[in-house]
């Protein structure tokens, strides 16, 4: 299954599509839809984060809700009543985006579906210099990010550095 994203008629490359509208993607019968939303049910979150295998998530399902409902932005993809697809930023949305969470429901990944949601958190800050974000030191997941525009920030003569709790 291919998808093709467009919004307001504005046709984000790299999917072949067949699309109705605004948000809504059909392909051989199989309709998703993206929308922008920071209330999403306890179990579909819990679903998705687990089917992934990112259970330190999962462990604290109120945690996980309020993280996602305080993120900056949160853009979900949907095939009916299942939850298949997120993306989530943190930050101040003016100096820095932070992408925080992506996550597709492993049924779904090679798809174009993370490409999708990673476009459309993109092209929501055009003017924010610092899009950043941290992700295993896997070459699939690597390939992923490159593909997306992200650079290794050694590359670019920055460090990055984290803490532990």
């Amino acid at each position: 299954m291919n998808l093709q994203l467009i919004e307001s008629s504005k046709v984000v490359e790299g999917f072949s599509l067949s699309t109705r509208n605004n948000g809504m993607y059909d392909e051989g019968g199989v309709v998703m839809h993206f929308h922008e939303q920071k209330c999403i049910d306890e179990q579909s979150l819990l679903e998705l984060y687990g089917s992934v295998g990112w259970t330190a998530y999962t462990t604290d399902s109120k945690q996980l809700t309020k993280a996602v409902e305080q993120s900056l932005k949160v853009i979900t993809v949907w095939q009916e009543k299942e939850l298949i697809g997120l993306i989530r930023s943190v930050g101040d949305g003016e100096t820095i985006l932070y992408i925080q969470d992506l996550l597709v429901h492993p049924t779904y990944q090679k798809q174009g579906i993370g490409t999708a949601l990673m476009k459309k958190m993109v092209e929501a800050y055009p003017d924010v210099r610092q899009k950043v974000l941290l992700a295993e030191n896997d070459p699939v997941i690597k390939r992923f990010y490159e593909k997306n525009g992200f650079h290794l920030a050694e590359q670019q003569g920055v460090a990055c550095f984290y803490k532990e709790y």
